[in-house]
């Protein structure tokens, strides 16, 4: 499943006509039924909240929605798929004019989207691909490209190989599987070597100590430690400082958290992967006021399909943007200067520098 990449300066344009091209479309409730209702109506299931980074998706995109109108119903599933279910069936009865999904199982939502489609209700997978069905929308960060960022970076800092650690996301999250997909391509034929890979159950903090611990105590020699996300880093950061050989692994892990920033400067973590979230979220949020308003939002072409395929073989249209790779190098122009985090948050532990 190819996702395909996109140059940073085209951003905004896909974004603009994106949601500049629009048409009526099955499925959706009428302009005129939309407009008798006093207000649009979108619910958000997310999966948890113990990563950092949602909580800023859900702040940005409840503010942007409000702005254009729309009220929205935020629920945590907690990292439970029983309860997440639970969460949508209810979207669906309550006749909710749009339901975004930040899935906890990827292959365990399929009839609810349909049940909710049948009744004329839009779904937008964000950030994670809703499988065995169809949603209205999928929207997110080039999964694949952010393994192949770490593969690249780590190719730079170890040109003669090394052996490296592979502590994956869980295997129910279709973009943990493409991360991995990415960096497993950007080392075929290198030096570098994969002596142990796992992937943690879930994104639960007890699932990734123990993951992290497990694979530094089990392998005799590691050069480098690939992460699912900056919450994995922290752990494997973690148990390396425990061996007193924090900063001599190379850590790459996703998400640009601020602690994973602060890991970075410190030089304890090597990278990370910055995704732009204020612009996905936004984005997000305009297409689904343009859904719950009876609006079929539509992707532009640029050169690449604007359709991406879940693993069995479904179309849904797709959105995405370009991972960025922050190291101590770029650290001020990336998450800094953008003000995605503050200097002194980043900077806190390391003197002289806020």
């Amino acid at each position: 499943m190819k996702t395909g990449r996109f140059r940073a300066g085209l951003c905004v344009l896909l974004m603009a006509g994106l949601l500049a091209g629009c048409s009526s479309g099955e499925g959706t409730h009428s302009i005129a039924e939309k407009q008798r209702d006093k207000e649009l109506k979108i619910g958000f299931s997310f999966d948890t909240f113990v990563l950092e980074r949602w909580t800023r998706d859900r702040d940005i995109f409840v503010s942007t929605a409000q702005k254009l109108g729309a009220s929205v119903d935020i629920q945590n599933a907690n990292g439970d798929i029983s309860k997440q279910r639970e969460q949508v069936r209810r979207f669906i009865e309550d006749d909710i004019d749009v339901i975004v999904i930040i899935a906890v199982d990827c292959f365990s939502l399929g009839d609810l989207v349909e049940q909710a489609r049948n009744k004329g209700i839009d779904v937008i997978s964000y950030d994670r691909l809703v499988q065995k069905t169809v949603t209205d929308l999928y929207i997110t960060v080039d999964s694949a490209r952010v393994g192949e960022e770490m593969s690249r970076m780590l190719l730079k800092y170890l040109p003669d190989g090394g052996n490296v650690v592979m502590i994956c996301g869980p295997e129910m999250d279709s973009n943990s599987a493409e991360v991995v997909r990415g960096f497993e391509k950007g080392i075929k034929g290198s030096s570098l070597e994969v002596v142990s890979k796992s992937c943690v159950e879930s994104w639960a903090p007890e699932q990734g100590f123990q993951a992290a611990t497990e694979a530094v105590q089990n392998v005799e020699h590691i050069d480098a430690i690939m992460c699912g996300n900056d919450g994995l880093a922290g752990y494997a950061v973690r148990a390396l400082s425990e061996r007193k050989m924090a900063g001599q692994v190379l850590v790459v892990g996703q998400d640009a958290d601020v602690e994973a920033c602060q890991r970075i400067v410190e030089g304890t973590q090597l990278m990370t992967v910055y995704k732009p979230i204020e612009q996905l979220a936004k984005t997000a949020a305009e297409c689904a006021v343009k859904f719950a308003k009876g609006e079929k939002v539509v992707g532009t072409d640029i050169g690449r399909s604007d359709v991406i395929k879940t693993s069995d073989g479904w179309e849904v249209p797709y959105w995405g943007l370009e991972p960025i790779a922050v190291t101590k190098e770029n650290m001020d122009e990336i998450v800094i200067d953008s003000g995605f985090h503050l200097r002194e948050e980043v900077y806190m532990n390391v003197a002289g520098q806020h």
